[in-house]
This record gives C-alpha cells, sequence and structure tokens, in this order.
C-alpha cells in the first residue's frame, strides 16, 4: 500500500521547494484535537487554547478530523515558492463548490451534522471555511509563523543544498523512512494505494512543522506534492538565539557572536533578524562584519541572499563550543 509516482529524468529537474502557511495552520487543527500526537508543540497549545472559546471551530474540526483524510481544498499545493497566508485563502476560497463537496463527503466523521451542512451549500460552506480560518489565523498562529517560517526556511536552504550537491538520491534519503527513491520510482508508505506519473508539472516538497512526524501527499486534480517533516522541530519552541560562548563573545561581541553560531545552517538576514529579535538593519551590519572578516559569505538563491559560515567561522565557532554546520 502507498503512493508510487514515476520520475523521469525532467521532472527530477523540476523538483521544487514551497512554504505554506496555511498547511501549517489547517495541521496544526489536528495538534489541538490531539496533543499527545505532538507534546513538542505543548508550549504553543498551552497558549492559543484560551483563545479557541471566542472561535466556531465546528466546521473546521469536522473537515479537519485528528486522524486520517483531510479535505484536500483546505490545503492546495504551495505555486509559489513564498506563498503568503492571503493568497492561499484566495485559493480556498475559488475551490469550485462541486470539488469541495465531494472532498467534504469523503472526510470520515462520527457525526456527519457539519459536513452534512457544507454539502448542501458547498459555495457558502466555503466562504464558512475561509472565514473560520482567518479568523482563527488571526487568533492563534499569525504571531506565531514567522518563528514556524524560519524554521522552514532553514530546512529547505538545506535540502535545497543537498539536492544540489549530492542529487535526488541524496535527498529523498535524508527526507522520511517512509520515502524511498528507487532511481525511477518515488515510494510513500501512505494508507492508500496509487501508481502513476506526475502530471506535467513536477513535484513539490514541502516542509512541515505541525504535520510532523508525519507525511502526506497531495496528487490529481492538485499539483503532486510531498508533505515531509522539518528538521529541528524540537527547537520551534526555544526562545531566543543560541548563547554565545564568553571567549567569543568578548572577542567578536554578543550579537555577532550569536549571529555566527546560529549559522550553523545557512539563513537570509531577515530569517536571522526574527530568531535574534534585532531589527534586519542591525543583522545586515553584523553580517558585513562577519564577512568582511572572513568568518561568513552570501551567496544568491533566487532573489534572497542566503549567508553560511566560512571554513574559518566554522573553526572559530566551533573552537569555542558551538555547534557545526550540518553536512549535505
Amino acid at each position: 500500500m502507498g503512493v508510487t509516482w514515476v520520475l523521469k529524468s525532467e521532472d527530477v529537474a523540476r523538483i521544487r521547494f514551497g512554504f505554506s502557511p496555511l498547511w501549517e495552520l489547517v495541521a496544526s487543527l489536528r495538534t489541538l484535537q490531539d496533543p499527545a500526537r505532538q507534546l513538542v508543540h505543548l508550549p504553543w497549545i498551552k497558549a492559543v487554547r484560551p483563545r479557541l472559546a471566542q472561535l466556531d471551530m465546528d466546521e473546521l474540526f469536522a473537515l479537519v478530523p485528528a486522524e486520517g483524510y483531510i479535505a484536500d481544498f483546505l490545503t492546495p499545493p504551495p505555486d509559489t515558492p513564498l506563498p503568503d497566508f492571503a493568497q492561499e485563502l484566495d485559493r480556498v476560497r475559488r475551490t469550485p463548490p462541486e470539488t469541495a463537496a465531494q472532498e467534504a463527503d469523503r472526510v470520515a466523521n462520527v457525526d456527519r451534522a457539519v459536513t452534512e451542512r457544507f454539502r448542501a451549500d458547498p459555495e457558502a460552506g466555503l466562504r464558512r471555511a475561509a472565514d473560520a480560518l482567518q479568523a482563527y489565523w488571526d487568533a492563534c498562529f499569525a504571531e506565531y509563523w514567522p518563528r514556524v517560517y524560519g524554521l522552514l526556511e532553514r530546512d529547505v536552504l538545506r535540502r535545497s543544498r543537498q539536492l544540489a550537491t549530492g542529487g535526488a538520491r541524496e535527498l529523498f534519503a535524508s527526507l522520511d523512512s517512509a520515502v524511498v527513491w528507487t532511481g525511477e520510482r518515488l515510494l510513500v508508505d501512505r494508507p492508500w494505494c496509487e501508481d502513476s506519473g506526475l502530471h506535467g508539472d513536477g513535484l513539490v516538497l514541502v516542509p512541515s512543522a505541525f504535520y510532523w512526524p508525519s507525511v502526506a501527499v497531495m496528487t490529481a486534480p492538485y499539483q503532486s506534492a510531498l508533505i515531509y517533516p522539518v528538521l529541528g522541530v524540537g527547537t520551534l519552541w526555544e526562545d531566543g538565539p543560541p548563547p554565545a560562548p564568553g571567549a567569543l563573545a568578548a572577542l567578536i561581541g554578543r550579537s555577532r557572536a550569536q549571529i555566527l553560531l546560529a549559522l550553523a545552517e545557512p539563513a537570509t538576514t531577515s530569517a536571522l533578524a526574527r530568531r535574534m529579535a534585532l531589527t534586519a538593519g542591525a543583522v545586515s551590519q553584523h553580517l558585513g562584519v562577519l564577512s568582511d572578516g572572513g568568518l561568513a559569505v552570501g551567496m544568491r538563491v533566487g532573489k534572497q541572499v542566503v549567508y553560511r559560515r566560512t571554513s574559518t567561522g566554522d573553526a572559530l565557532a566551533v573552537g569555542s563550543g558551538g555547534s557545526r554546520r550540518g553536512s549535505g
């Protein structure tokens, strides 16, 4: 049992990554319903649960049960590398009502009253679902998204480097034990069976913190997508940047030392600013000093500049007790 995708050489060339704030939001609905499944998110659960009393969540919980199938129209695969929540929510609103009704009917529920209401008038149901997602985002998720985004961004940068240096075999081998690449077929151990090629639009790889530690797939009529567990989820709710060892901080300054340690994984200026609770301008200045000193280097990835430690920066950080940059 599982999903088997046949990937031709042109399909491998079209592999891309994408973040999805909507996917994280929808997956977090499961976290709220079954906290024991993801105790790693307990700090977030404790913070937001009191806010749920002010929201109407019945329909969302019906469409996103604690286990089993989730109505696919709530989680369209990201169509750009960096979609924002408003764009993704607009795609939900534009779902064909007949598609939404069919997918709502596939959701296994003990109490069918809520989903039957949706199916009776799917156009109105789509409006209610989108409005509920917006309210839930505003009340429980928007303030935490920069933190989640930073974790996903670090993962994608690492995986992109793996794909560039080790090819598809090394990339897929690192995603999850449920994902197996044979050199022609991508096998994903999921509780249904599908054996097909891609649909001419490539494969999207989507890291997820709130679906962790599981994998998920999306297939036709949507773009083929593989959702995989993000690395480092255990650090998501840690407060603040890594501590700077005293000797390193004395040598180059506390903020620069923390940035150098944070560059154990490549990151953008904006991601570092969010993690360090500094302005982007301040981080940019510190990165300039680290770059001039030969400790860090910037490289352009698409429209962004990503910074990483040099071998000299690695030696200084590791020698002071910091972490070594991950391989791949």
